[in-house]
């Protein structure tokens, strides 16, 4: 007996197969490339994503395919897919990066239960009613991306509470919050009703199932958000326990059983199987690194190679923040790049500081945790984006903390299964625990005040060029 788990991120789409015990036997992956039609958007044809999806399947052995007998979903959060009565969507889908709805933000004065960023579904669905009324007309279904998935892959039209509380438009307890939604003029018809991450939420569809090689009539878990899914598939504790994920963006989270307080800058969010958690979001992380590596010409290899041969400079730093930054400073119209270069930086200086400037606004995040009262010295470490040891080393000095990798070389979709497995009976919540996956240290912080006094400039330079952005026109 095997479980799927499918991860539709922002630049790939994973699969992954577990097996009873909850051990990876199987995975594979597809990417693709975000639109850009206008500057600040970001969107891609839902038809990539299923294109993806039918790529990686077909990298799985037939067998393991045919061994499936549920599948759960886990989706990068906010955007929003507009959709049909059928659940076809009507536009390409608008995703997180996405900043178009910056000045829509009014709607949702201070304090808010959480940050309220330009990409999320509430802010994009706005905008979708002033500059495209056309299309907002035939909307009956305003979907989260993993919830388009499934509903295209056979299951049933629904939302869960740990995507729903990240769109700016729920109540505390998750809930849709109605009495906002009709303020902002949207149509409460278009929100799906909630199910439990580990509910079933129909089943394969028979055409689905001949595209992937796999079973149709097994169950479709209703799936959560891939912060979530990631925790529950590294084996986190439902309370004190932290996680480090890093990709396109990175996240900091510490789950809590009971609701957190309401912190400026951090998000408090459901746990896929109940439970909270507060959450710091950066979203420059591997999508700055991709671009320094591209502006350079560097492959990812000799990028690492030259970054980590090169000594640190004390005078040039690199701002990631080129398409805004959420946490902690709640600043959409951030921007970064290299500050300080003299005619003596040589290419590997700069990728140098492209990676500590990462590893800054990362140390920025972790600590307005810290700065809560969380006594964070010690993080979970799970993504795609910190494999590098020399990586690895870099961030556990920057941010001052132990780092152990869990072995799990695809949370996110392995969490995605367990729910799979949960919504068909397999298994019990109670079950979970003996499942988590092994952790090992990989990297102790070492004293170094010279990085310190680096990470001091950054910080001091951020507020000079937030200052001189926020003056501009």
């Amino acid at each position: 007996m095997r479980f799927l788990g499918i991860d539709l991120g922002t630049g790939s789409l994973k699969v992954a197969i577990v097996d009873e015990a909850g051990v990876e036997c199987a995975s594979a992956s597809a990417a693709y490339a975000l639109d850009t039609p206008q500057p600040g958007w970001a969107e891609i044809p839902v038809a990539r994503w299923w294109d993806a999806l039918c790529a990686a399947c077909a990298r799985l052995d037939a067998g393991e395919r045919a061994a499936v007998r549920a599948i759960g979903f886990s989706g990068q959060m906010h955007g929003v897919v507009l959709a049909d009565e059928a659940g076809r969507a009507l536009r390409p889908a608008m995703l997180w990066p996405d900043t178009r709805a910056h000045a829509l933000l009014d709607a949702w004065p201070e304090p808010q239960p959480n940050p309220v960023a330009p990409g999320m579904a509430g802010p994009l669905l706005r905008w979708t009613l002033q500059h495209e009324p056309r299309t907002a007309h035939a909307v009956r279904w305003a979907l989260q991306p993993k919830d388009w998935l499934r509903v295209a892959l056979g299951g049933a039209i629904a939302a869960d509470p740990s995507d729903a509380c990240a769109t700016a438009l729920a109540a505390p307890d998750s809930a849709w919050d109605h009495a906002l939604i009709e303020r902002l003029g949207l149509p409460s018809r278009w929100f799906a009703p909630l199910a439990a991450s580990a509910e079933a939420s129909g089943t394969l569809g028979a055409d689905a199932a001949r595209a992937l090689g796999l079973t149709a009539g097994i169950p479709l878990a209703t799936g959560a958000g891939d912060t979530p899914c990631a925790a529950l598939g590294s084996g986190l504790a439902p309370e004190g326990d932290a996680l480090l994920t890093t990709g396109t963006g990175g996240q900091i989270l510490v789950t809590a059983r009971a609701q957190p307080p309401v912190r400026r800058g951090l998000h408090r969010y459901r746990q896929a199987l109940g439970g909270w958690y507060t959450m710091a979001a950066m979203q420059n992380v591997g999508v700055a690194l991709e671009a320094a590596r591209g502006w350079l010409s560097y492959d990812w290899k000799l990028a690492y190679d030259e970054a980590f041969g090169a000594a640190p400079s004390a005078t040039l730093a690199f701002l990631p923040y080129l398409s805004g930054e959420r946490s902690p400073w709640l600043d959409p119209a951030a921007r970064g790049g290299w500050l300080g270069a003299g005619l003596g930086d040589t290419r590997g200086t700069l990728i140098r500081a492209a990676f500590e400037g990462v590893a800054f606004a990362l140390r920025a995040g972790l600590d307005a945790q810290r700065a809560c009262g969380l006594p964070i010295t010690r993080l979970k470490l799970a993504g795609g984006g910190s494999v590098d040891a020399r990586w690895r080393q870099l961030l556990a000095d920057a941010l001052g903390a132990e780092l152990d990798a869990v072995d799990c070389p695809n949370a996110a979709a392995r969490g995605a299964a367990l729910l799979g497995g949960l919504a068909c009976g397999h298994w019990r919540e109670s079950d979970l625990a003996a499942l988590a996956p092994r952790a090992t240290r990989v990297a102790s912080p070492r004293e170094d005040s010279a990085l310190e006094a680096r990470y001091a400039r950054f910080l001091d330079l951020y507020g000079r060029v937030r200052s001189w952005f926020a003056a501009a026109p």
